[in-house]
C-alpha cells in the first residue's frame, strides 16, 4: 500500500472510530442483549468482537515492535469466538470501557509505529498479511459492524451513509477478491452489480444488502 492511502485509510478509520465511540452513549444495560444483524450477535457479541479485532491488531504491531512475527489470534478461530461469546453477556459498562480502551491502544501502536514495523508482516486469520494492510481491515471491521449495530441500537443502516474513501478503498478490495474465486473467463461482476451505486455494490459483496436479479455475492469479509 502506498504512503498516501495508507494516510487516507489511517485517517478515515480514526474517523470511523469516533463514530464507534459516539454509538456507545446508546448502549446500556437494557440494549446489551438486543438482536443485531448479524443472526445470533447481540450488541454485546458485536462490541467484544471490535474490541477483541482492535486487540488483535494490536499484538501484531507489539510483536513487530519486538522482531517477531504475531499471530492475530494466537488460538485460531476457536480463541476468537470463545473470546466473543465469553465477553457478550458483560455490563454494559465493561463493554464500553474495553471497546474505548481497545480503540485506543490500536492507535497508540499506529501512532508509534516505526517504518520498519509497517514493513513488517503478521499472521492473520486470513493468513499472512502486510503491517501496512491492517489498517484497512479494521475500517472495513468497524464500518461494516456499525451498519450490522444500527438495529440493536434502534438505528437504521443504510450503506449510503458509509465514507466515500471507504467505498472506494474496499470496493476495489472486495471487487478483487470476488474475482479470485471465480472461474477463470468468469471474473467480470454481473451487470446488475456494476449498475448499482458503488456503496450498494459493496454492501451487496459483503453480505449486507441485495441487489435485484442477483443472488448473494458469496463472497466473506
Amino acid at each position: 500500500m502506498s504512503v498516501t492511502e495508507l494516510d487516507t485509510v489511517l485517517a478515515g478509520c480514526r474517523s470511523a472510530h469516533r463514530r464507534l465511540l459516539d454509538v456507545l452513549d446508546r448502549v446500556d444495560d437494557s440494549v446489551v442483549g438486543a438482536a443485531t444483524g448479524l443472526p445470533g450477535w447481540t450488541v454485546g457479541h458485536l462490541l467484544t468482537h471490535l474490541a477483541r479485532n482492535a486487540d488483535s491488531f494490536t499484538g501484531l504491531f507489539a510483536a513487530a515492535a519486538r522482531g517477531e512475527v504475531g499471530a492475530q489470534y494466537p488460538g485460531g478461530w476457536a480463541q476468537r469466538n470463545d473470546d466473543i461469546d465469553a465477553g457478550a453477556p458483560r455490563a454494559a459498562a465493561e463493554i464500553v470501557a474495553d471497546v474505548a480502551r481497545s480503540v485506543g491502544d490500536l492507535e497508540q501502536v499506529w501512532h508509534a509505529a516505526t517504518p520498519e514495523i509497517w514493513a513488517s508482516s503478521g499472521e492473520t486469520v486470513f493468513g499472512p498479511a502486510p503491517l501496512d494492510d491492517t489498517p484497512a481491515r479494521r475500517w472495513r471491521e468497524v464500518v461494516i459492524h456499525l451498519h450490522d449495530l444500527a438495529p440493536g441500537l434502534g438505528l437504521v443502516p443504510d450503506p449510503a451513509d458509509w465514507p466515500a474513501d471507504y467505498v472506494r478503498i474496499d470496493l476495489r478490495r472486495m471487487t478483487m477478491l470476488w474475482a479470485s474465486r471465480r472461474p477463470m473467463g468468469l471474473s467480470e461482476l454481473p451487470a446488475e452489480a456494476l449498475a448499482a451505486p458503488p456503496a450498494q455494490r459493496l454492501a451487496w459483496l459483503l453480505g449486507r444488502a441485495e441487489i435485484d436479479g442477483l443472488g448473494p455475492a458469496g463472497v466473506m469479509a
